[in-house]
């Protein structure tokens, strides 16, 4: 007697490959590891191996000619800062950090994602893993557990500890931006109301990051989204926002005398700047310095450490201090400019910059292109506003940090979601297995 397996749904099928990519903001939750790669790192290793393996079985030709391009582009400058590194070692680290962080990882997503709502799926993730970390930040901050800060242990970072307090930063302002282009676009009016009930609850733990770039950054690019949604729509969520901060700050008194001290300190770069921005502005000269010796090829992958002391100004101080939320206080060497750009500058030149920054405009080009044409009556509204929203992000927090640390996996595939709507998503949205429930359901929602 033999036994016949059920055949699964099509909608399964068709959102089973998306699954291991929901896994790894999933494995972000988790309590970091002191030292090596995390686990969410090496899942996102094992994504690329899975997605080469699905295209050997299927056959499928790996990436079009355009997202081969603008997807490979970075990897002219990399090899060639690779081959122009310190030390072997690296040369090779560093190759396969931007690897995965620009190419491997994108490159997989985008192949793994079939329609819009595996897209979705993973920008749900996404929210998801910001309001996890958002609420162990906002404990500490409650608890007095956290990193520490003007003498009290009150910074939310969530589970990534005071080494890297961009970490829950990272996460909770990408989860809030998946959640506002999810709330703007023509889903269903439960996942709208939800959306836009996630996107006001982060803003709390965003606030108590005090991480002066992600708030610079998220403004910025949750104005874009309204922008792009329609004006009537956009007053309606900034009314909203308003209104739950001046609740959340005002009315009950949630570190307001802090955060008003912290917004105020954007603004002091010239007449009394803390020493962070003082250590964050020397920085960026001696990286700009480190690029006027060698402006083709920079110094090499992981080289700025190494020729930084040799260009900066007495104004640097020796380190970062840390402290608080379960770690023993220590100084962190000031080992990059924390400016993505001015890193790839001094390490890879201006080929390597002129190559990467062109993969990511050609990226947004291309995503915002088709943001507007679906923007009117096309399906996918909320993809387009959560991929450019992603990108515009990332670019613009660039400004002010870089990548390392474990949320940089994160990066990769918020990186592989732009990917996907700018070079794939219009030709498999119109899949026939994915079309009829989504149109339904925008039908509804307009």
């Amino acid at each position: 007697m033999s036994l016949a397996l059920t055949p699964l749904p099509p909608r399964v099928v068709a959102l089973a490959p998306a699954l291991p990519v929901v896994a790894v903001p999933a494995l972000l939750a988790l309590p970091r590891t002191p030292d090596g790669a995390g686990p969410a790192d090496v899942l996102s290793g094992l994504v690329v191996v899975y997605c080469v393996i699905r295209l050997l079985r299927e056959r499928r030709r790996p990436l079009s000619p355009a997202a081969a391009v603008v997807l490979g582009l970075p990897v002219v400058g990399l090899a060639i800062a690779a081959m122009g590194a310190f030390s072997p070692q690296a040369g090779l680290t560093g190759l396969g950090r931007y690897l995965q962080t620009f190419v491997l990882v994108p490159a997989a997503v985008l192949l793994l994602l079939r329609d819009r709502a595996g897209f979705r799926m993973v920008a749900w993730s996404f929210v998801g893993l910001g309001l996890c970390q958002g609420a162990v930040g906002v404990h500490q901050f409650v608890t007095r557990t956290g990193a520490s800060y003007q003498g009290a242990n009150i910074r939310a970072v969530g589970t990534f500890g005071p080494q890297d307090v961009m970490g829950m930063a990272t996460a909770v302002s990408l989860g809030l931006v998946c959640a506002v282009g999810i709330a703007l676009g023509r889903v269903s009016a439960r996942q709208r109301v939800v959306a836009a009930g996630c996107a006001l609850v982060l803003l709390l733990p965003l606030a108590l990051s005090f991480s002066r770039g992600a708030w610079i950054a998220t403004v910025l690019t949750c104005t874009m989204q309204l922008v792009l949604a329609g004006w009537r729509r956009a007053l309606k969520v900034v009314a909203a926002a308003v209104a739950s901060g001046v609740i959340l700050v005002g009315g009950f008194g949630v570190g307001s005398a802090l955060l008003q001290q912290r917004i105020d300190s954007i603004a002091q770069v010239a007449d009394t700047p803390d020493q962070s921005v003082v250590d964050r502005y020397t920085l960026w000269a001696s990286a700009t310095d480190i690029w006027r010796g060698h402006p083709l090829t920079g110094v090499g992958l992981k080289g700025f450490p190494e020729y930084r002391d040799g260009h900066a100004t007495l104004a640097l101080s020796s380190g970062s201090e840390t402290d608080g939320a379960g770690v023993a206080y220590q100084r962190q060497p000031l080992l990059s400019p924390h400016n993505m750009y001015l890193l790839v500058l001094s390490e890879q030149g201006l080929i390597g910059l002129l190559a990467l920054v062109g993969s990511w405009l050609a990226l947004l080009v291309c995503g915002v292109r088709r943001l507007l044409r679906v923007r009117a009556r096309g399906p996918g509204l909320d993809c387009g506003l959560v991929a450019c929203g992603l990108l515009v992000w990332l670019l613009t927090d660039f400004v002010y940090g870089d990548i390392g640390g474990p949320s940089t996996v994160l990066i990769a595939v918020g990186m592989g979601l732009v990917a996907w709507w700018a070079l794939a998503g219009e030709a498999r949205a119109d899949l026939p297995r994915a079309g009829v429930r989504e149109r339904a359901e925008e039908a509804m929602a307009r």
